[in-house]
């Protein structure tokens, strides 16, 4: 199964990251501030759509971030990538 890395930032700074399945679910979230690293809640919004949504709850600010995303741009995560906490 092929997956995607994606990444944004948080009004707070810290770096949010995902990892997608192929049909643009995600898999697990993840957070990293000030060289910590904090599960952070994600979901997908639209996956179908080739514009789609992904929303955190940052677990350093408790904010509610969403970032929008394009298909076509996604980055293949890198093989042996298996732990959701460090998109």
């Amino acid at each position: 199964m092929r997956r995607f890395t994606i990444s944004s930032r948080c009004e707070c700074q810290a770096r949010l990251g995902a990892f997608l399945d192929e049909k643009r679910l995600v898999m697990g979230g993840a957070a990293t501030r000030h060289g910590v690293t904090e599960r952070a809640p994600a979901h997908s919004i639209g996956a179908a759509s080739e514009r789609f949504e992904v929303g955190w709850l940052c677990p350093f600010c408790g904010r509610n971030t969403v970032r929008s995303f394009d298909a076509g741009s996604l980055v293949a995560a890198p093989e042996g990538a298996d732990d959701v906490r460090t998109p």
